[in-house]
């Protein structure tokens, strides 16, 4: 699972061919030992928890990068490296 992108102790990462078991387009965020799976369209925790904070962080991260994310997703989903993503700053 290629991370692609890093910020606050925040690790964001987007598994290769995982629509099989998941199509809807989300990204795996993980923060001091817990983990959470999120929606790029909407943000939602689909699976797992993080802090609020840090959701917080991510659910606005998601919404400047959307369309870098699905762009990701689409090359993830056919196999491909996604790339990396610029941080929330």
């Amino acid at each position: 699972m290629p991370t692609i992108s890093m910020f606050y102790g925040i690790l964001v990462a987007m598994f290769f061919e995982d629509t099989d078991r998941h199509n809807l387009p989300h990204i795996h965020v993980r923060y001091t030992g817990e983990k959470a799976s999120i929606a790029i369209e909407d943000g939602r925790v689909l699976a797992g928890s993080i802090p609020p904070k840090q959701l917080k962080m991510v659910q606005a991260w998601i919404e400047i990068h959307k369309d870098e994310l699905f762009a990701d997703w689409e090359l993830a989903a056919a196999g491909e490296q996604p790339f990396r993503i610029a941080p929330l700053q």
